[in-house]
């Protein structure tokens, strides 16, 4: 009972600090400067709901604190139970529907609908997008339904679970289907916001889209078909290497494992367009391969860098680090116990490794797959320098988007049959692991070896990653020596130059002066990275917690709501964001939070992925165990969960940050003068032929990136399972000495 009603109080109180205590709309010049305190709370613009309904004459707030006032008339006159909490329950969708309804009735100019002034008349006064006193509002309301839920009995009362859920749910709806939906209902409406849909009828039939009159993946395909044909080569290929490099790592003996770890982390830290760029350089008409066997064999250069080929070749660098990462964690995670059951019914290791060990990485295999498919029909960057005259789905938005003549029809039809076909790819996923269990982590000591990989399979592998190896390092070797010579190709001689504009520091009365181009961009990257990252990861977790652990009405619904924000290209994200929040009831357009946002939710699916897969090897039981202990649904996380999703969480972070640096497409369309990201810096040096100083910017970036990758390794540290962890050795060689490792979660 006392619970109960603490946390009642502590939602009313939330409620009346964001009434009372903080601005009500949005603060121009940015709620953390905290000028506002000089003007608050009597100022027209910084004064909170309350002032606002009783001195500005905005009347309409009077709703908002008699549904609160309400509230705190239910908790101190209505006992706690099932009654309270219906009542609790529909104070709650109230609160949150009037907010919602009053944000788009009312704007700058008043009613934005006739319906409103034909029942109460025209309004003296409009109101400005909400600002932090309107979204603490809404968060106690959201908050109020919760524990009016948790007190009917839903979900075993659990207010934690219900209050996460809530949550999600309405920052999917708000940052996910609302920009969405308002770019398609802007691509069925004329000038005037009329209803026209004969452009939207018109591309949904268009023979450029659905031809099939061609050679698979050819340039006369039907874009749908060449980017469908791409992107199941690149996720096929990507989880194969990222598999073979995830066993080399952790089943073999080579020697240079934490180098290898580190390589397969360089190519998604690169933003697209170097790689790219680095490939030209190496393959092109003018390239250093290409001269080469021209001069050698007398070799004609041709073109066959600049379209699917070399868009593949590119995707397959950017994207089989994320299969790896997500792979590592579940190959590590196969229980050595029941590898050894196998061997000791006289299975031999190859045997076991196909008939055991794959088959219990299923889950890992099917989100990498998954996830190379969504990164490849989502990749702008590639096909952009690349592509050539083979344009994909991801390329034709953006060029309906900017191009001479600006179609958002077309944009929309285009981002319609990529969601369509990344619902097909999630649902097969679904239908593949259906039914199956996968758990080889349980409350059991297990205290096995890994059996080494059969020999073929060995060589095999090593046959993989050893050339993806060395090409990964003349790729790279290409991008860092460029940013050392004057004019690549051109005039080869060694400069500083590039770097010294980029980044050159000064003394300048005592004190550092950043000279540098670049610096102004530089730290406004690493802040919003820095700040989306944890959020990212978190959001991402939690979420694939609930879908594990968790039964609640829409699962499928919520989780495929995730994967959508994924799939749509970043040119779709950053258009839909600038037309949803450019305006009320929510404006952020030219501020870091609406990059923070586009980051979580762009990127928020791989951690939900990679915490799916983890979790599916993580036995139910070990939750269970902790809530009949009595503890909370939240300490069970902290304390039994987290420790075992450690490779998910480092995979999460180093996605999230570093995707928040790298990523070009959504962030051309939300940067502004005050934050400017690292990459539309770098387009713009490329658009302006400063090479040099894009390929000098691109390997500091690198550098920083590795460097902090490292920490977040560090900070997290690695999954401990009370197990051998030594490799068992072909039969006739002296095992390796093992190493005990202990585990001890309190």
């Amino acid at each position: 009972m006392e619970q109960r009603n603490r946390r009642v109080d502590m939602t009313l109180g939330l409620g009346l600090a964001g009434f009372v205590l903080l601005p009500w709309y949005r603060i121009e010049e940015g709620f953390y400067a905290f000028r506002w305190l000089a003007r608050f709370p009597f100022g027209a613009d910084e004064a909170p709901g309350l002032v606002q309904m009783v001195a500005e004459g905005r009347w309409w707030l009077a709703v908002v604190a008699a549904l609160l006032l309400a509230a705190a008339a239910v908790r101190f006159f209505s006992p706690a139970g099932e009654a309270r909490g219906r009542l609790l329950t529909a104070l709650g969708v109230a609160g949150m529907g009037f907010l919602v309804l009053q944000g788009f009735a009312i704007t700058f100019a008043g009613w934005s609908w006739t319906i409103g002034e034909a029942l109460f008349g025209p309004l003296s006064i409009g109101q400005p997008a909400m600002g932090a006193g309107a979204v603490v509002v809404g968060l106690s309301f959201l908050f109020l339904f919760s524990v009016g839920l948790a007190e009917q009995g839903v979900m075993r009362g659990d207010f934690f679970v219900i209050a996460a859920i809530a949550l999600l749910v309405a920052l999917v709806a708000v940052f996910v289907f609302y920009p969405v939906l308002s770019m398609f209902v802007g691509a069925v409406q004329d000038i005037d916001g009329s209803f026209e849909p004969s452009g939207f009828l018109r591309n949904i039939q268009d023979p450029a889209i659905w031809s099939l009159d061609c050679v698979v993946g050819g340039a006369r395909c039907g874009v749908a078909w060449r980017t469908l044909w791409l992107a199941v080569m690149t996720a096929t290929g990507s989880t194969i290497l990222g598999l073979a490099f995830a066993l080399v790592a952790t089943r073999t003996r080579f020697p240079f494992k934490k180098g290898l770890r580190l390589l397969t982390v360089l190519p998604i830290i690169t933003p697209p367009f170097v790689i790219g760029l680095a490939l030209i350089l190496l393959f092109g008409r003018a390239g250093v391969v290409t001269t080469f066997l021209s001069d050698l064999f007398g070799i004609e250069p041709g073109r066959w860098l600049y379209g699917l080929t070399g868009i593949w070749i590119a995707q397959m660098l950017s994207f089989t680090p994320i299969s790896f990462l997500v792979l590592i964690g579940v190959v590590e995670g196969v229980s050595p116990s029941m590898e050894e059951a196998s061997q000791t019914l006289r299975a031999d290791r190859a045997r076991t490794f196909w008939r055991v060990s794959l088959p219990l990485m299923k889950p890992g295999l099917a989100n990498a797959f998954l996830i190379g498919f969504i990164e490849s029909m989502a990749d702008f960057g590639n096909p952009l320098v690349l592509g050539g005259s083979h344009g994909v789905l991801s390329t034709e938005i953006f060029f309906a988007v900017v191009g001479a003549q600006t179609d958002p029809s077309r944009a929309a039809v285009l981002a319609i049959i990529l969601l369509f076909f990344t619902l097909s790819a999630f649902l097969a996923q679904r239908l593949w692991l259906t039914g199956k269990n996968f758990a080889t982590v349980t409350g059991k000591g297990d205290s096995g070896i890994h059996p080494a990989l059969p020999r073929a399979l060995a060589v095999g592998v090593n046959a993989l990653v050893i050339p993806w190896t060395i090409f990964t390092l003349v790729v790279y070797g290409m991008i860092l020596v460029g940013g050392f010579v004057n004019t690549w190709g051109l005039d080869n001689s060694l400069t500083l130059a590039h770097y010294a504009r980029a980044f050159s520091v000064s003394l300048q009365d005592g004190s550092i002066a950043w000279t540098g181009v670049a610096w102004d961009s530089f730290w406004t990257t690493m802040m919003i990275a820095l700040i989306a990252a944890p959020l990212t990861a978190a959001v991402g977790l939690l979420t694939a917690y609930l879908i594990v652990r968790q039964r609640f009405v829409g699962r499928n619904m919520f989780e495929f709501a995730l994967m959508m924000s994924f799939a749509i290209p970043g040119t779709v994200i950053g258009i839909s964001y600038i037309m949803a929040f450019n305006m009320p009831p929510l404006e952020m357009t030219g501020t870091a939070l609406i990059l923070v946002a586009c980051f979580v939710f762009r990127n928020m699916p791989v951690g939900v992925r990679g915490g799916v897969a983890a979790m599916s090897q993580i036995d139910g039981s070990l939750d269970e165990a902790s809530l009949t202990l009595r503890a909370s649904s939240w300490r069970t996380i902290r304390r039994v969960v987290l420790p075992l999703l450690r490779p998910a969480i480092v995979a999460a972070l180093v996605y999230s940050f570093v995707r928040a640096i790298t990523s070009i497409s959504a962030v051309v369309f939300l940067v502004s003068a005050k934050y400017n990201m690292a990459t539309a810096y770098i387009v713009g040096l490329v658009e302006n032929g400063e090479y040099g100083v894009a390929i000098a910017y691109s390997s500091m970036l690198i550098v920083v990136m590795l460097v902090i990758i490292a920490g977040f390794q560090l900070a997290v540290g690695e999954r401990r399972l009370r197990r051998e962890t030594r490799i068992a050795a072909p039969a006739g060689v002296r095992p390796l000495p093992a190493e005990s490792i202990k585990e001890k979660i309190a």
